[in-house]
C-alpha cells in the first residue's frame, strides 16, 4: 500500500519575466503557497509514520524557503517563471527524499490562489 504526507509552505518573492510582451514583465511579487508530497511504501512507516511532518518542514525550510522567501527571483533564476522555480524546487528536494528510501511525488506551486504549477 502507498502512503503520501503532503505539507504546505508560503514564501514572499518578486520577480519579472524577461523577453515577455505582457503584464508580468514588470517588476511584481507574490506570495506563493508550495505544497510538497513525499510517497513510500507502507512497509517503510517508521513507529507509524512515513516522515515526520517536521522533518520535512525542515528540509524544505533549509533547502528552498530560506533561498527564495524575500528574494528577487531574477538574481537566481534567468526566467523566474513559476515552472521553472518549481522545477528547480523538485530537483533541489528530490536526492534529499530519496536518501530516505521515499518518492517526492509532487511540488505544487501557487502564484496565486487559483494559478500553479504542479511537477510530478
Amino acid at each position: 500500500m502507498k502512503v503520501c504526507i503532503t505539507k504546505a509552505f508560503t514564501f514572499d518573492a518578486a520577480h519579472n519575466l524577461v523577453n515577455y510582451k505582457g503584464k508580468c514583465e514588470a517588476l511584481h511579487g507574490h506570495t506563493y503557497r508550495l505544497e510538497i508530497k513525499v510517497c513510500g511504501d507502507s512497509a517503510s512507516l517508521d513507529n507509524g509514520l512515513l516522515m515526520d511532518f517536521g522533518d520535512l518542514k525542515n528540509l524544505v525550510d533549509n533547502e528552498v524557503i530560506s533561498k527564495l522567501d524575500h528574494t528577487y527571483l531574477n538574481d537566481r533564476f534567468p526566467q523566474p517563471s513559476t515552472e521553472l522555480v518549481a522545477m528547480w524546487i523538485f530537483e533541489t528536494l528530490k536526492p534529499h527524499i530519496e536518501r530516505l528510501n521515499l518518492t517526492l511525488s509532487s511540488v505544487k506551486l501557487f502564484e496565486t490562489a487559483t494559478s500553479w504549477v504542479e511537477i510530478v
